[in-house]
């Protein structure tokens, strides 16, 4: 039996958003922990990974280990249905093949119920293994869409580069070249504003704008973004999620266009 209960049911609308355009399919594995994902897009070119933990939960029940297979289009038309103040349960019995979603107004005085039939999704679990990063950089996640976003227009690709001073953004394209400098700024009065980079050594790596613009979906979730360096590593782009959790976007580096670059 499987029941969680969430007073910020947007949340969990906000969560879809942020990887239903990556990932189609995948397993949900729900465990007395928590709730969590992980899956790759259909290219098998960048991953993501979501956790919320039980503790996060009003209301989180898990009395074995459960994986249900959904259709993430589908959820988020479900989920697209409950008010934004709603309090939504999500409810599974032990060898069921449906979720239900319970959408609870706030002042209780409208319910609904949707019930949605469970796939079976093959899909193994990588061991993502911890690793030291050359550089971590944090910095408002509304900027990094934002750079993201204006690089696109001139490129495909984006060369983001760690030092002391702080991190630049640079593309090529057609219509010309593009450099964006965001410096170090850990003095402004909302930690939130702030730009930190901590450096064990520079580094300078090569990525996709698409997919860089598909992680910052999860903008809204978090008002700050951290983004692990380090060379022949996939970056690592993190979203917390308040208290709860995060979403984290795994992207390797693009190898050959670097060379190109520089030739």
């Amino acid at each position: 039996m499987l029941e969680l209960r969430l007073v910020q049911g947007s949340l969990l609308k906000k969560v879809l958003e942020a990887i239903k355009e990556l990932v189609t399919d995948a397993n949900f594995d729900c465990s007395a922990t928590g709730f969590s994902l992980q899956a790759m897009d259909s290219s098998h070119v960048a991953l993501v990974a979501l956790l919320l933990r039980s503790e996060g939960f009003e209301h989180y029940r898990c009395d074995r280990n459960l994986s249900m297979g959904m259709n993430l289009g589908n959820v988020s038309k479900m989920l697209r249905c409950a008010g934004s103040d709603d309090i939504i349960t999500v409810k599974a019995d032990d060898g069921s093949d449906t979720v239900t979603f319970m959408f609870e107004s706030p002042n209780q005085d409208k319910i609904a119920d949707f019930e949605m039939k469970l796939m079976d999704i093959d899909s193994e679990h990588l061991g993502i293994p911890d690793s030291e990063y050359q550089a971590i950089v944090r910095m408002p996640s509304g900027e990094f869409a934002r750079i993201c976003k204006d690089l696109s227009s001139i490129g495909d690709t984006v060369i983001i580069s760690a030092t002391k001073e702080g991190v630049k953004f640079s593309t090529a394209g057609d219509i010309g070249t593009a450099n964006i400098v965001c410096r170090q700024n850990k003095t402004v009065d909302k930690p939130e504003e702030a730009t930190i980079i901590e450096m064990q050594e520079p580094v300078s790596l090569t990525f996709a704008l698409r997919y860089l613009n598909s992680f910052t979906k999860a903008t809204p979730l978090s008002e700050t973004v951290s983004i692990s360096l380090s060379t022949d590593l996939p970056v690592v782009v993190e979203y917390k999620i308040a208290d709860m959790g995060y979403v984290r976007y795994y992207l390797a580096p693009k190898i050959e266009e670097e060379e190109d670059m520089k030739a």
